[in-house]
C-alpha cells in the first residue's frame, strides 16, 4: 500500500484541491413515484446545499489514507464482493484481496492507473471517516435525489426513456452478465466526469458507482442497522438491477463492500 500511495502523491494533491461542488437552491421539490413504497411520491422542503459535482475518487481517498493511515473495513475483515464476467444474474464473489487498492481483488490489478475512478470497496463506516477527515458529510436520500433530479420530476433526468442511459451514464449493456461487456468503453468503473452530466452540472448520479446515502426510507423498521445507496452502477442493466435512476433505493449493511459502491458528499456550512 505504501508505495502506491506514494507513487500517486502529486495526481492526488492536484484532484483533491479540484474538488468541485454545485449549490443546489433551497426550495420545495417532488420526490419519489407513484406505486413505490420505499420511496412515495411527495412534496419535500430542502435547504440549500453544495454537493460534490462527481463521486469521490481513489485520489481523494488515498489522500485521507495518507494522512490519517485509516484501514477500511475491508483490509480488516477480508470480505469484499466483487464481479467477473461469467457469474450470474446478481451473484457476487467474497475475495479476501479486495479492497479500495484492489477493487476487484488483486489478480485483476490495483488502482494506480486509475486514481480518476470512484473509490470503490469500502463501507458506509469508511464514507463517513472520510467525510469526518474532509468537513463534509453524505447527502441524504432527499438531497441526493433533488440533486440528481436537477429540476425534473420524470424517473430519469432527460425523460422516461431508459435507453438514453448510456449517454450519461457508465452501466451494463449487454444482455447478462456472462460474457464481458464494454460497449461503452469501459467494463467495470469509469474516470469521474466521462459521460454527460445532468443540467445541474453533476457526473454520474446515475451508473458508475453506488452512492450511500444518510437517512430512512419509508418501510425501515424503528432502530434499523442497514444503510442505504443510490444512482446504479456500471454493473446495473436493464435487466438486472436497473437502479441507474432518480427513483429506486438501494438497502445493505453498513459494514458491506462492494466494487460497485462508493459516495459523493456535501459540503458542511462553515
Amino acid at each position: 500500500m505504501k508505495y502506491l500511495l506514494g507513487l500517486v502523491w502529486s495526481c492526488m494533491v492536484a484532484q483533491v484541491a479540484a474538488q468541485n461542488f454545485i449549490t443546489i437552491p433551497a426550495g420545495t421539490y417532488t420526490v419519489g413515484a407513484p406505486h413505490f413504497p420505499l420511496n412515495p411520491q411527495r412534496k419535500i422542503k430542502l435547504s440549500a446545499f453544495r454537493i460534490s459535482a462527481t463521486e469521490i475518487t481513489n485520489a481523494q481517498f488515498a489522500a485521507f489514507v495518507n494522512a490519517t493511515g485509516y484501514i477500511t473495513d475491508a483490509e480488516r475483515r477480508h470480505n469484499a464482493l466483487v464481479f467477473e464476467p461469467g457469474l450470474k444474474e446478481f451473484r457476487w464473489l467474497e475475495d479476501s484481496t479486495a479492497s479500495w487498492l484492489f477493487p476487484n481483488g488483486i489478480s485483476r490489478g490495483d488502482i494506480s492507473e486509475k486514481m480518476d475512478h470512484p473509490v470503490t470497496c469500502i463501507s458506509y463506516t469508511d464514507a463517513q471517516a472520510y467525510c469526518q477527515w474532509s468537513s463534509c458529510r453524505l447527502p441524504t436520500l432527499d438531497e441526493w435525489e433533488v440533486a440528481a433530479r436537477a429540476g425534473t420530476t420524470t424517473r430519469y433526468f432527460w425523460g422516461e426513456q431508459r435507453d438514453d442511459v448510456s449517454q450519461y451514464a457508465n452501466v451494463w449493456l449487454g444482455p447478462n452478465h456472462l460474457t464481458a461487456d464494454t460497449a461503452d468503453g469501459y467494463m467495470y468503473t469509469s474516470p469521474v466526469a466521462q459521460f454527460k452530466p445532468n443540467p445541474w452540472g453533476l457526473y454520474d448520479v446515475y451508473g458508475n458507482v453506488f452512492e450511500y446515502c444518510e437517512g430512512h426510507t419509508m418501510l425501515d423498521k424503528p432502530g434499523a442497522t442497514q444503510v442505504h445507496a443510490r444512482g446504479g452502477s456500471w454493473w446495473c442493466s436493464k435487466n438486472s438491477c436497473s437502479f441507474f435512476n432518480s427513483v429506486d433505493i438501494g438497502t445493505l449493511h453498513p459494514r458491506a463492500s462492494f466494487s460497485n459502491l462508493g459516495f459523493r458528499v456535501v459540503k458542511k456550512e462553515q
